[in-house]
């Protein structure tokens, strides 16, 4: 059915028809119109965020967490390009979202926030579409939304301003997107691929983010050939219970797990990128047979050169491995009759000192993983402290798992956890951030939590310096002090800014912060004031 309406009511009426009922974003002149059809037209949810970069990064985990197309909306010019760290976020983790952004008016080429938009988008690697004209707005809704998922990063809309109030007709458009698995591996390459794994002796399968979907298939495979099964960092939690679990594989493996992946003769790689953090700069896959298995061409050889490469889907590739090895009658490795899973998953337990007045980083984090509740979805912000969380924090699964370390930025946890909140209203969302990060991004939206009402326990690792600059200077026998700093109480600026806050300097009141926990109402914020001087080393 068409209707005739104007053009900012077609563009809330054509989102809303691709099923979006939560948009994030920041009003201003090219989008306020937009955003108040969503809510008043559509019965949609619009999410103020206090910084327009915030509201991207609340769509990004959204996305991750609902398993849905995340939309986010900001008006034009320096509203964008603050927004070019967490689109280049989303780029590099391969995120579907869609960014609605007003442009400043076509007819007004020295309006003061002009901008070329396009190439702003373009540098961040995210995907730019135009709204061409008002008769188009329908379809070219539709075309950002099936970007967004088929190519798997940012799509940003270009909406000029001067269109809003004119006249359109609407009719629903919605793209289909093709879901169906990928290509089934076949042919030469295939039998050499297969006749490697048939010939290993102490074979490992390693998962990563794009494998997520294909758990059973890679156990099955796993369990065939008796050989242990990791994952990368971004699927973290795909293997849980699986008694041949080792955990994550690379630089965050244990010294124990380590020692056997470079003790390995062939490793089954589906659904990695295999960047340096994984493969440690390549050392851990010297001497060893690689198959990397994915379904984009583009993952395959971009961090280390496979001896075979499939472009396939990852679960059924594993199966016709496992069918191929059935036929040929090929007997199991036995490499995990030799393992002690306790042995290799065990994380070094440290150092027990610390400077008065502070606690122990690495027995803290023990004592979360034992209190924080169980069924939690868990973000990590970047910096020198998150490498321990990624080790010693356990999550339910992978979707329940996001990193905001895509880009190598800090800053950016907060809030991508409010957008996990959004995402799993019904379960506690624990967020970990530095407190350079914290000051950086948290600061700004931890009122947004509390004006929500979420479910979420922030934990600032308070070092007062910016550790990973810290720790360099330390190294070179150099004064740190410049990387130091006397922040403000973040526990106190929680309680300012609506929420609970709790300062934890010794071991008694970290139990007395556990205690709270049971009883939380709204947001926690658990400052842990730490020795810069004894804060682990970064895994990298």
């Amino acid at each position: 059915m068409t209707e005739k309406m104007h053009v900012y009511q077609a563009i809330a009426r054509a989102v809303s028809d691709h099923g979006v009922d939560t948009m994030f974003g920041l009003m201003g002149d090219a989008n306020l119109f937009m955003v108040d059809s969503f809510v008043r037209d559509c019965g949609g949810r619009f999410v103020p965020a206090a910084h327009e970069g915030s509201s991207v990064l609340m769509a990004l985990a959204y996305a991750h967490v609902a398993g849905k197309v995340g939309v986010a909306s900001v008006t034009h010019g320096p509203a964008l390009t603050n927004c070019m760290t967490a689109l280049t976020e989303g780029a590099r983790g391969h995120i579907p979202m869609v960014l609605l952004a007003g442009d400043t008016p076509v007819e007004n080429p020295r309006h003061l926030q002009g901008i070329d938009q396009r190439e702003v988008v373009k540098a961040t690697g995210a995907g730019f579409k135009q709204l061409r004209t008002p008769a188009t707005v329908a379809m070219d809704v539709a075309r950002a939304f099936y970007r967004a998922q088929v190519e798997r990063r940012p799509i940003v809309l270009n909406m000029p301003a001067d269109f809003m109030w004119q006249d359109t007709s609407h009719s629903k458009h919605v793209l289909d997107v093709f879901t169906a698995p990928g290509g089934v591996a076949q042919g030469d390459i295939l039998d050499e691929a297969i006749g490697m794994i048939a010939s290993a002796r102490r074979p490992m399968i390693l998962a990563g983010g794009g494998a997520v979907a294909a758990r059973e298939q890679l156990i099955k495979l796993a369990d065939r050939l008796e050989a242990p099964l990791a994952t990368t960092l971004k699927a973290k939690g795909l293997f849980n219970d699986h008694p041949y679990n080792i955990d994550i594989f690379g630089t965050l493996s244990t010294p124990a797990a380590y020692d056997l992946i470079a003790q390995s003769d062939c490793i089954v790689c589906f659904g990695t990128g295999l960047h340096d953090f994984t493969t440690d700069r390549g050392k851990l896959m010297k001497d060893k047979r690689i198959i990397q298995v994915d379904i984009e061409p583009t993952a395959i050889g971009g961090g280390l050169h496979p001896d075979a490469a499939l472009v396939a889907d990852s679960g059924l590739t594993a199966e016709t491995i496992v069918y191929w090895l059935d036929e040929a009658e090929i007997p199991p490795s036995g490499f995990t009759r030799e393992l002690d899973i306790e042995a290799l998953t065990a994380h070094p337990t440290g150092s027990a000192k610390t400077a008065e007045g502070c606690v122990n980083y690495v027995q803290a984090l023990e004592r979360f993983e034992q209190a924080l509740p169980e069924n939690r979805v868990l973000i990590t912000d970047g910096g020198r402290f998150m490498t321990e969380v990624w080790c010693r924090i356990s999550v339910p699964d992978p979707q329940s798992f996001v990193v905001t370390a895509n880009f190598g930025s800090i800053g950016l946890g907060l809030q991508e956890a409010i957008g996990a909140g959004l995402a799993a209203p019904d379960r506690p969302v624990v967020v970990f951030s530095g407190d350079g990060g914290f000051m950086m991004g948290g600061i700004n939206e931890f009122n947004t939590a509390v004006r929500l009402g979420l479910d979420l326990i922030v934990i600032v690792a308070n070092d007062s310096a910016y550790g990973a600059e810290h720790i360099q200077f330390i190294d070179r026998q150099m004064d740190p002090s410049l990387t130091e700093f006397h922040w403000p109480s973040f526990a106190d600026i929680a309680t300012a800014l609506g929420g609970q806050g709790i300062e934890v300097n010794s071991n008694d009141s970290l139990e007395a912060a556990l205690d709270a926990l049971k009883t939380r109402k709204g947001p926690v914020l658990i400052e842990l004031r730490l020795d810069p001087h004894d804060v682990p080393r970064m895994r990298i």
